[in-house]
C-alpha cells in the first residue's frame, strides 16, 4: 500500500492524505481527489514534490512513476498550491485580439474625435483598415476552430497584461495616428504620416502580406493537426515553413507587419512592428531551445534556423 501525503502551500487549500492511489496511478488522480476535498477548481492546483531543495511540478496527465517518482515507493510526500482564480486561453485570446476591433473602426468612422471636419481617407488608409480587420478576424477565427492549448486556463489577471499589447499597441496606437487627416501642419505632419505610393507599390505590399498571412494560417493548420489526439504530446513539426525554421509562424506574422508598415510608413507601425517581432523572437528562442532538449540529436541534425530562413 501506498500512502501519499499532500502538504498544503497555500490557505485556501488544506492538507490531505491518500491510501486509495499507487506510483501507478496519474497525478490527475490525485489532482481531482483534491479537489473535490476543498471544492476549489482542478485547474487552480498545482501540485509539486521537493527535488534538490527546489519545487518540481508534476506532469498531470502522467504517472508518478513518470514523473519520477519511485515505483517501489511506498509513502509520497508531495506539496499543493492555489494558483488563484484562473481563466482560459481560449477567452483570453478571444478577449485580446478583440481590442482592434472597438479601436479601428472608432478611430477611421468616428472623425470628430481629430478635432477637424469629416475629411477623405487615402487609398493607403482604406487599405490599411482592411488589413488590420481580416488579420485579427482570422486571429479571433484560429483561436475557436484552429488552435490547441497546453494548459486550459491562466490566471485571471493575465487578461489585463496580456490584453495591453493588443489593446494598446495595436489597436488604440495604430489606429489614432494611421487614419488620421492628411496634410497636417509642423511636427504634426510627421506625428500623423501615412504613405501616398504608387498604386502598384500599394498592391504589391497587399500581396506580401496576404503572402503572409495565408503562409502564418498554413503553419497553424499544420501544428493544430499535430495535437489531434493528444494536446500536451511535443513532436516535431514538419512542412511548410518547419523545414528551415522552429517556429515559421512567427516568422510569417512578422513578415506580415513588416508589409504593413511599409505599406503606411507611420511610425506606430515600426514600434508595433519591433515590438512584437521582438516577443515573438524570445517565444521562439524558448522554444527552439525546447525542441533541441526534448528531441536532441534527432533535431540538431535538422539545421533548422530559429526565426529568419537561412539567416538566424
Amino acid at each position: 500500500m501506498t500512502s501519499i501525503e499532500v502538504k498544503s502551500r497555500s490557505r485556501t487549500i488544506k492538507s490531505y492524505s491518500s491510501n486509495e492511489l499507487t506510483p501507478d496511478s496519474s497525478v490527475q488522480e490525485l489532482i481531482n481527489e483534491l479537489s473535490s476535498d476543498n471544492k476549489i477548481s482542478e485547474h487552480r492546483l498545482r501540485l509539486t514534490k521537493l527535488e534538490n531543495g527546489k519545487q518540481v511540478a508534476l506532469i498531470t496527465h502522467k504517472t508518478f512513476v513518470e514523473n519520477g517518482i519511485p515505483e517501489s515507493a511506498t509513502k509520497i510526500e508531495l506539496f499543493v498550491k492555489d494558483l488563484g482564480p484562473q481563466i482560459s486561453w481560449r477567452t483570453v485570446f478571444l478577449v485580446e485580439y478583440f481590442g482592434p476591433f472597438l479601436f479601428h473602426p472608432l478611430f477611421y468612422y468616428v472623425q470628430s474625435l481629430y478635432g477637424v471636419p469629416s475629411f477623405p481617407h487615402t487609398d493607403t488608409q482604406k487599405l490599411a483598415f482592411a488589413m488590420v480587420l481580416l488579420h485579427f478576424l482570422k486571429r479571433e477565427l484560429e483561436t475557436v476552430f484552429v488552435h490547441k492549448f497546453s494548459n486550459a486556463t491562466m490566471p485571471a489577471f493575465n487578461i489585463f497584461k496580456n490584453s495591453t499589447h493588443y489593446w494598446i499597441l495595436s489597436g488604440f496606437n495604430l489606429a489614432y495616428f494611421v487614419y488620421g487627416p492628411a496634410g497636417r501642419l509642423g511636427i504634426l505632419k510627421y506625428v500623423f504620416h501615412v504613405n501616398e505610393l504608387p498604386t502598384g507599390a500599394n498592391n504589391a505590399l497587399f500581396a506580401l502580406w496576404a503572402f503572409a498571412e495565408l503562409s502564418n494560417l498554413a503553419t497553424h493548420l499544420n501544428l493544430s493537426s499535430l495535437r489531434d489526439k493528444d494536446t500536451k504530446k511535443y513532436v516535431i513539426p514538419f512542412g511548410y515553413g518547419f523545414d528551415l525554421v522552429s517556429c515559421p509562424n512567427y516568422f510569417f506574422e512578422s513578415l506580415s507587419w513588416f508589409a504593413y508598415a511599409l505599406l503606411v510608413g507611420n511610425w506606430s507601425a515600426w514600434i508595433f512592428l519591433f515590438v512584437s517581432t521582438g516577443q515573438m523572437w524570445l517565444w521562439a528562442v524558448k522554444k527552439h531551445k525546447r525542441y533541441l532538449k526534448t528531441f536532441g540529436d534527432d533535431y540538431k541534425k535538422l539545421k533548422r534556423k530559429i526565426f529568419v530562413p537561412f539567416v538566424i
